[in-house]
């Protein structure tokens, strides 16, 4: 693995991200990956005071499953997993590593994110060092859409 300093832009956007937020949003992804086999969420909202990001289920997830999410966050952010970034080219993305949500005019170098060995993406957003600087994971509240098996939780984090 590549690591180097992430300090030019290979494309730009138009978003401001709070890095501890933004962490979090990745390990949130790969958590439901690993606890329901969805897909990462496609309709985000990460800011500062509160977050809400939606999954697509083939079930409502029980009160258990629920506080499981939130304590395996938790459980992540003390891990001090390290954030790190890697440049590679499209044709040399790691296997399982979907490149579907980039835009059609991402660069041929993309930046992908790693949090430890436990999430790898695509990014070009900001992030914390290292897992223990997101803060503590707290979940809102959730909402549950049956007839688009849409999990919406809301989330912040506490520092």
């Amino acid at each position: 693995m590549v690591l180097m300093e992430d300090n030019y832009s290979l494309n730009a956007h138009n978003k401001e991200e709070f890095p501890p937020a933004h962490t979090a949003e990745h390990l949130l992804n790969q958590t439901m990956i690993k606890m329901f086999g969805c897909e990462r969420s496609s309709n985000a909202h990460i800011e500062r005071k509160k977050s809400k990001i939606s999954y697509i289920l083939d079930h409502k997830p029980s009160r258990q499953e629920e506080k499981a999410i939130e304590k395996r966050m938790n459980e992540l952010i003390e891990e001090d997993l390290p954030v790190t970034f890697e440049f590679v080219t499209r044709d040399n993305v790691p296997e399982g590593v979907s490149l579907d949500k980039l835009p059609d005019d991402a660069s041929d170098t993309l930046r992908l994110v790693r949090i430890g060995d436990y999430d790898v993406c695509p990014c070009i957003g900001k992030h914390v060092r290292s897992t223990s600087q997101i803060g503590r994971f707290e979940m809102l509240g959730t909402n549950w859409d049956e007839e688009k098996h849409s999990f919406r939780i809301r989330f912040k984090v506490v520092q």
